[in-house]
């Protein structure tokens, strides 16, 4: 394989990488040759991936952090920096969803929202950056979603999350490209996720998403990762500031 579709070697840090998105994306990486730490909240999850994993791939590691608190975004700078010294790619997947109208919401669940979502992606961009710097061909992808981009019914505080991130990825890319880091979003519509399981098994909400998807289905997480990992390597080295969707082609059917 030719090294501009390689990610051999590569050294990647994903958040919330036990379910879902992010366990494809930590398979796709590990399966191109990158050597992964990935981070979760439960440490039972965690312990469990980073066993089966390793019975596969001896370079992958599993740290329990939960992305929101400050001590924990520590205790993954210190692995990095004891592992690698540098970072090639980082990607923010950590997210979560309350699905409520607007005034519903309590304070502790808009902040849990806001926290989970952006600021601990903000976050963990300012303290990783000397090492993408380092890397001199600096990867930074988050995992937004099509909530970010148009009206859907997961609420506004999930989609005004979502859409912070897109912007911060503009804001990013056009800031840190002097250094050699290239910034993009992906926006997934329904993905066959944990997270998603609880509107999908609806099969009247079920038929309208399939309704609205031109190509009639659910999108796959190993259709996320393939991105991703697309993204990250030398064979997208002029692409950046950019919010790609994988959604069967909802975001542009308007009628």
């Amino acid at each position: 394989m030719p090294d501009r579709w390689s990610l051999q070697n590569k050294k990647m840090l994903i958040t919330g990488g036990t379910k879902g998105i992010g366990y494809a994306i930590v398979k796709e990486f590990l399966e191109l040759g990158a050597e992964v730490i990935f981070t979760a909240r439960t440490s039972n999850n965690v312990r469990a991936m980073e066993e089966k994993l390793k019975t596969e791939y001896s370079v992958v590691k599993g740290i329990t952090a939960d992305s929101t608190n400050p001590a924990d975004r520590e205790i993954v700078i210190f692995e990095i920096e004891k592992r690698w010294k540098e970072l090639d790619i980082f990607i923010h997947n950590a997210g979560t969803n309350i699905r409520k109208k607007i005034n519903e919401y309590t304070e502790d669940e808009i902040d849990l929202l806001i926290e989970t979502n952006y600021r601990s992606a903000l976050e963990f961009s300012r303290k990783l950056f000397p090492y993408l710097k380092k890397s001199n061909q600096g990867n930074v992808i988050f995992i937004s979603s099509v909530a970010g981009m148009e009206h859907v019914r997961t609420g506004a505080l999930y989609g005004t999350t979502k859409a912070a991130l897109i912007q911060l990825t503009k804001n990013l890319a056009v800031e840190w490209a002097p250094e050699h880091i290239r910034v993009n979003a992906i926006a997934p519509w329904y993905i066959r996720t944990p997270l998603a399981e609880q509107v999908i098994q609806n099969k009247d909400y079920l038929e309208e998403i399939l309704a609205r998807t031109p190509m009639k289905r659910l999108g796959e997480t190993e259709e996320v990762a393939a991105l991703a990992a697309f993204l990250c390597m030398p064979a997208a080295s002029y692409i950046t500031g950019q919010c790609i969707a994988v959604d069967g082609g909802f975001s542009v059917n308007l009628f």
